[in-house]
């Protein structure tokens, strides 16, 4: 018996968050259907802050070329022998141009692909939100593509606003966000949206036409797959359906790498930590693979943990110390930024720590509560336990996240929701939150019964959601089908003689 393969390329972004979340879609895809086959063509990082490039993502990426999944197949694309120079003071424009001087060699794989023999047909692209520009690459080959949006649909939502605010209205995107006390109306959101959540991007030229490039060539795709489930943004995925201006939206979500949480961490340290604390009694404070600061709001947490007198973990990142990795890497001894004698005060209920396995933390039964960067993996995941968060963005669209959680949904507390970070340029002078309003929030986040019944009931919802009969469950047979038809793949059995 044999079968026509429909064959996809799927190509990530360079950031560790989005080729992991690409994964584990391209892992769910073949799982569900046998006659999906994909290859992820990957993306190997130059040093640069937009996606957290460092040794961890390159030796991940390494790993990936070396490993057999079952139907899933990586192949890393050459890069040109002198790529483009990442310059500081236009970061977003030269990540951009980096990831499109890849364009040339996913054309060469791809036509390698159609000419080998018995290989199945070529389906259909999906790309990363911020590999939009391969989207040529694909037509060129009468391919559709499909966007995996590794964010949420709210902000997808916002993208699509502001394009139209700009190309159709001729709207000043500029001044408009730089306007710090405007609220505007926003079709994907109920509430009017303040401006100061508006992400740091689109308040520089630059930065702007890059986000207008990508929310226009978003428009083109045949769908938009999004890391998300109808249960948690009903509003914000029925107004991208409502729009016919807008591509097919398939609410795929929560899509999570959970082998942290399954694996054998016992000889973890903080695991071990946790395992010796009472159920619900810690607050676990994470700032994503890029979250960091400098001395002076260190010692403003530190102070804030203390007097708030609740168990502690910290990860505690050190900010990049030369322009070359531009990561954050881990302490050696904390003790020299943290306040003299905090280590001793807090030895009986705090763990300072370095990197953490953040999924195993959020699945232990000591955590209460999560003081988040407001990622949409790390918020998609603390939903998925079951642990409230307090919500302190730091770059990107977090800002937009932590409004949609916390004033949208009511599925967070706040301690700051338009707090921004130059993740470019680190000698910037940062706003510091205080101590006083550190602590105000995570007694809230371990108190508030209110967000805790919410996200708890939102938490059987995300489960639900993935399970036969769940509506990203039915999402994901829509999009199969859609995969399937794309390229009149037809599924055709012969006898075996």
């Amino acid at each position: 018996m044999a079968t026509t393969i429909a064959e996809l390329v799927f190509i990530p972004a360079p950031g560790v968050g989005h080729i992991m979340s690409t994964i584990e879609i391209a892992k769910l895809l073949v799982s569900r259907d046998h006659h999906l086959s994909i290859t992820v063509l990957i993306i190997k990082p130059l040093p640069n802050p937009t996606f957290g490039s460092g040794s961890g993502i390159t030796t991940y990426i390494d790993s990936l070329s070396k490993s057999t999944m079952d139907r899933i197949s990586f192949i890393q694309l050459h890069q040109d022998e002198t790529p483009p120079v990442m310059d500081s003071k236009a970061p977003v424009a030269s990540t951009q141009a980096f990831i499109n001087s890849h364009c040339k060699y996913v054309r060469d794989v791809v036509a390698d692909m159609i000419n080998k023999p018995g290989s199945g047909r070529v389906a259909g692209f999906v790309v990363d939100m911020f590999c939009t520009a391969m989207i040529d690459v694909a037509n060129e080959f009468n391919v559709p593509t499909y966007v995996f949006f590794t964010s949420n649909t709210g902000f997808l939502g916002f993208m699509f606003y502001i394009q139209t605010l700009c190309d159709d209205h001729k709207k000043d995107i500029l001044e408009l966000s730089s306007s710090s006390d405007a609220m505007i109306s926003i079709p994907s959101f109920v509430k009017l949206v303040p401006t100061k959540v508006f992400p740091a991007t689109i308040q520089s030229r630059e930065g702007l036409e890059i986000f207008l490039f990508c929310a226009r060539k978003l428009r083109e795709a045949k769908a938009i797959m999004v890391n998300t489930f109808m249960e948690l943004e009903t509003h914000a995925i029925k107004s991208l359906m409502e729009d016919r201006t807008i591509p097919p939206v398939y609410a795929v979500g929560p899509i999570l790498n959970l082998e942290g949480a399954a694996g054998n961490m016992s000889e973890n340290d903080v695991i071990r930590w946790l395992d010796s604390q009472p159920p619900s009694s810690v607050v676990f404070l994470c700032f994503g693979s890029m979250g960091c600061f400098e001395e002076v709001q260190v010692k403003e947490i530190a102070h804030a943990l203390q007097r708030s007198g609740y168990r502690f973990v910290w990860s505690l990142r050190r900010p990049p110390t030369d322009q070359t990795t531009r990561a954050p890497t881990d302490y050696e001894d904390p003790a020299t930024i943290l306040p003299e004698g905090f280590l001793e005060r807090t030895a009986g209920i705090g763990k300072v720590t370095g990197w953490v396995p953040q999924v195993a933390l959020l699945a232990h039964h000591a955590v209460r509560g999560f003081v988040s960067h407001c990622g949409w993996n790390s918020l998609l995941e603390s939903l998925w336990f079951g642990v409230p968060s307090a919500t302190w963005p730091i770059y990107a669209e977090q800002q937009i996240n932590a409004f949609e959680m916390v004033v949208e949904l009511g599925l967070a507390v706040e301690i700051n929701l338009d707090y921004k970070k130059d993740m470019f340029n680190h000698e910037v002078d940062e706003v510091i939150v205080m101590a006083e309003e550190i602590e105000r929030g995570i007694r809230r986040l371990m108190e508030d019964n209110d967000v805790r019944t919410k996200v708890k009931e939102i938490s059987e919802k995300s489960r639900a959601a993935v399970i036969n009969g769940g509506s990203s469950y039915a999402s994901v047979d829509y999009l199969i089908q859609d995969f399937l038809v794309a390229e009149d793949v037809m599924v055709t059995e012969v006898a075996v003689v």
